[in-house]
């Protein structure tokens, strides 16, 4: 399993170009408003604050877009990723140019108040079920072109990965099965496709009933997970049933923003 430490670096290239992307959506051919009240050689000091307990996360890729906009702006972090931290608490400071300051301001907090977020909702469900074996899984649920910062989210909150696209592992749901006239069906012209292929990639495979179950060939040595229609109140009994994984796609589209705020100092 990845490490919150070590996602950046596995999906460096994937990040980057979303900060790049973001950054142009933002600040387009320029800041005009600050480019309209700040010298050009000003500089500055600034923090980010709390301003509701919650779980801390993006720390590092704010440093990283900080490097990336201005890699002259001084980044000094003052909390920890994936730490509670109560109302007031000074996340970071960042120095220097003062239009490079506010250009990136509301990037930074975007994404890291939706990570926060994230990370706040999935320690709190993952809690619930420690006393089991089972792992929290987020899905494929995300917000469009802000998938890798949510799902660094998920695993700084303590849930783990599930695939991050249709790229790197096969998942057999419903419709393939409906499409393909049944799971017998569905399973033969996967195992097909698999064997014409180069590369191993994992297949999970979303059963309905016990006729589908029967049908993959299911045993204890298979690991199981459970998805669909689980919520905070049925969470702890669903982990409890003995499933390796619970998948929620509500790790991402249901969690609310941590309110942060930037400063001068």
């Amino acid at each position: 399993m990845i490490m919150p430490s070590h996602f950046y670096q596995r999906y460096k290239s994937n990040i980057n170009h979303f900060i790049d992307e973001a950054l142009k959506e933002d600040i387009g051919r320029g800041d005009y408003s600050s480019q309209s009240c700040i010298p050009i050689e000003a500089s500055n000091k600034a923090k980010v604050i709390v301003k509701e307990e919650g779980i801390l996360a993006g720390i590092e890729l704010c440093k990283i877009l900080f490097e990336r906009y201005d890699p002259n702006l001084i980044f000094h972090s003052l909390s920890e990723e994936g730490t509670q931290a109560k109302k007031g608490t000074t996340v970071f400071t960042i120095e220097g140019n003062t239009q490079s300051i506010l250009a990136t301001e509301r990037l930074v907090l975007n994404t890291m108040q939706r990570m926060s977020g994230i990370a706040t909702l999935t320690n709190r469900l993952s809690q619930k079920i420690k006393h089991t074996n089972c792992q929290l899984l987020d899905t494929r649920k995300t917000t469009p072109n802000f998938r890798y910062p949510e799902k660094w989210a998920v695993l700084i909150g303590g849930g783990t990965n599930h695939r991050m696209g249709l790229f790197d592992a096969l998942m057999i749901k419903d419709n393939h099965v409906d499409f393909c006239g049944g799971m017998t069906k569905a399973l033969q012209k996967t195992e097909h496709f698999l064997n014409s292929q180069a590369q191993e990639l994992e297949v999970v495979v979303e059963a309905r009933n016990l006729v589908e179950i029967s049908a993959t060939f299911i045993d204890n040595k298979i690991p199981t997970e459970a998805s669909g229609n689980i919520t905070e109140n049925n969470l702890e009994e669903m982990a409890e049933t003995g499933v390796n994984f619970i998948s929620m796609g509500a790790l991402t589209y249901a969690a609310k923003p941590i309110d942060l705020s930037l400063k001068a100092i």
